[in-house]
C-alpha cells in the first residue's frame, strides 16, 4: 500500500524502513530535511494516491494535535489518519470527532517495540471502526511481529488503542520497579557475590523471565554496579494517565502507583518528605535522626531526642515507641 508517515525519529524512521522492506511505498515527512523525503506536509499529501492514508509519529500533545489539524485541511473525504504516537486517549476522541466532520477517518494505534522494532516488529494496539482499520491493515501486518500475537484491534471506539497502550506502559513501570528493587537488595547484602550472574540465571526457566530482564542484564554486563548511571528516572506521562484512569474508575493500582511515585522520588537529591518523617519520629518516639557528625562525636552522625527533651519524654527507660502513632 501507499502510506504517508509524519515524524521520522528513532521509531518513525525505523518504521519507514520496515514498511519499505515489506514492499510498501512510504512517503515520509519530517521537519529535519536530512531525513525527510519531501519538503512539506503538502508535498507528502500530493504524492499519495486516494484514498490517502497518513500515519503520524510525532510527540504527544500539541505537536500531534497541530499535525492532525493541518492534515484535516489537506486530506479529503474517504482519507484516513493514524495516530501512532503516545497520545492520551481523550485526545483521540477529539481528533476523531474533528476529522469525521470532514469525512476523514481516524485510527489510534499504540506502538510498542522501541528501537528494536525494526528487527523484531512492533506490538500494535489500535482503536477505531472496522472499515477504517481495514484500510491500514496491510501496514499493520508488516509492522507487527511474526507469530499469532503482537496485534490487536482493541475496540471500535476511538482511544481504545491508546488506552490499552497506556495500561501496557503502567504495567511496564511496575515490572521495572520490581527488578530495580530486587537489584538493590541483592547489591546491599554481603551474602551474594555474583549479582549480575543471578539476574542472568533468571532469563531461562523462571516465571519472571522477560525482555525487560534481558535488557537489564545487558546493562549490568556493561556496568555491573550501575556506577555510570545517575539514579534519576523520567516518566513519559502514560504512568500518570494510568493512575488517573484508575482513580476515575475506582480501580486500586497499588503497584503501578507506587512505581510512578518512586520515579518522582528519584529526582530528589534529598527528600523533604523523608526529612519531615525523620523529624516526627524523633519527636514522638525519640528515634535517632542523622545529622552531620559533631566534632569528636559519632562518625555515623546519629543522635537521639532533642537535648531539651527530658529523658523520660525521649523514651529512655521504657519500651521503644511504635513507628507511627
Amino acid at each position: 500500500m501507499d502510506i504517508g508517515l509524519v515524524g521520522l525519529g528513532k521509531m518513525g524512521g525505523n518504521m519507514r524502513t520496515r514498511l519499505r522492506n515489506g514492499g510498501h511505498i512510504v512517503v515520509g515527512y519530517d521537519r529535519n530535511p536530512d531525513v525527510s523525503d519531501v519538503a512539506s506536509l503538502e508535498e507528502m499529501v500530493e504524492k499519495l494516491p486516494s484514498p490517502k492514508v497518513v500515519w503520524v509519529m510525532v510527540p504527544a500533545g500539541d505537536p500531534t494535535r497541530e499535525t492532525i489539524t493541518a492534515l484535516g485541511d489537506l486530506l479529503g473525504e474517504g482519507d484516513l489518519v493514524v495516530d501512532g504516537g503516545n497520545s492520551r486517549w481523550t485526545d483521540d476522541q477529539l481528533n476523531a470527532e474533528m476529522l469525521n466532520k470532514l469525512g476523514i477517518g481516524f485510527v489510534d494505534c499504540g506502538v510498542s517495540g522501541g528501537v528494536w522494532g525494526l528487527q523484531n516488529g512492533y506490538a500494535l494496539m489500535c482503536g477505531g471502526a472496522d472499515e477504517e482499520v481495514a484500510k491500514v491493515q496491510p501496514a499493520f501486518d508488516t509492522l507487527r511481529p511474526e507469530g499469532e500475537s503482537g496485534f490487536v484491534h482493541a475496540g471500535k471506539t476511538p482511544g481504545a488503542g491508546h488506552f490499552s497502550k497506556m495500561v501496557h506502559n503502567g504495567i511496564e513501570y511496575a515490572i521495572m520497579q520490581s527488578y530495580a528493587e530486587g537489584f538493590e537488595l541483592l547489591e546491599k547484602v554481603d551474602l551474594v557475590d555474583n549479582v549480575v550472574e543471578v539476574f542472568d540465571s533468571w532469563r531461562q526457566g523462571t516465571v519472571i523471565r522477560s525482555w525487560l530482564l534481558d535488557l537489564l542484564v545487558e546493562a549490568l554486563k556493561d556496568d555491573s554496579h550501575l556506577d555510570e548511571i545517575a539514579g534519576y528516572a523520567e516518566d513519559s506521562g502514560e504512568g500518570r494517565w494510568t493512575v488517573e484512569a484508575a482513580i476515575d474508575n475506582a480501580v486500586p493500582l497499588n503497584a503501578i502507583t507506587a512505581s510512578l511515585f518512586a520515579r518522582f522520588a528519584s529526582r530528589q537529591d534529598e527528600s523533604p518528605a523523608m526529612k519531615a518523617i525523620a523529624a516526627m519520629r524523633n519527636q514522638f518516639g525519640g528515634h535517632a535522626v542523622r545529622t552531620e557528625a559533631p566534632k569528636g562525636g559519632d562518625v555515623e552522625g546519629e543522635r537521639g531526642a532533642p537535648q531539651s527533651a527530658p529523658a523520660e519524654q525521649a523514651g529512655a527507660g521504657r519500651a521503644a515507641a511504635p513507628e507511627e502513632s
